[in-house]
């Protein structure tokens, strides 16, 4: 065989978060399946979502995997998996896991991108005018600071301000004074 040869006939570089898939010839009895393994999917998702089977994939010996194409809204690109096995000399076929996973075509999400990347100028005159306006109220908090502290009646610093304090000009007892002039 030529050097060129053997190169065409590498298998790729396994990626991160594929399976590799055992080669040899699957369980003929497991292989034929199809119906109990499309069945068992239809236990976690509706029928309508499983589409078409796309091929039974030896993992060891007397162990299958299914696969079927996935029409879950959302998934393109990914499959529906049935992972069947049985017992040495046996016909009973027993399902170990199914689930869903992500293929060579599947909408994934974007790679990671640090934050200092992500931001957006829109982003950046947002936080410049909070912190504009976070350093217009700190003369404010620091004066109320300075004030000896009131008694905290669980209004809270939204509550509107108690009558007597809304017009100083006019005490109280304005009218008693009066009264006590004219005696």
């Amino acid at each position: 065989m030529t050097a060129e040869r053997q190169n065409t006939l590498r298998t790729p570089a396994p990626k991160p978060g594929v399976p590799q898939w055992k080669t040899g010839k699957p369980d003929a009895m497991l292989a034929a399946a199809v119906d109990q393994a499309r069945r068992e999917l239809e236990t976690i998702t509706p029928a309508g979502t499983i589409g078409e089977h796309l091929g039974a994939k030896r993992e060891e010996d007397r162990v299958v995997t299914h696969l079927f194409d996935s029409r879950l809204a959302g998934y393109g690109g990914w499959q529906w998996f049935a992972v069947l096995t049985r017992n040495s000399r046996s016909k009973v076929v027993t399902v170990s896991e199914i689930g869903l996973l992500p293929s060579d075509d599947s909408v994934l999400a974007p790679p990671w991108v640090p934050w200092s990347e992500r931001v957006r100028p829109e982003d950046v005159a947002a936080m410049q005018a909070e912190e504009a306006a976070a350093a217009g109220e700190a003369p404010e908090q620091g004066d109320a600071a300075a004030e000896p502290a009131a008694e905290d009646d669980g209004a809270g610093s939204d509550a509107a301000p108690a009558p007597e304090e809304t017009d100083p000009a006019e005490p109280e007892d304005a009218g008693e004074d009066e009264a006590s002039d004219a005696e």
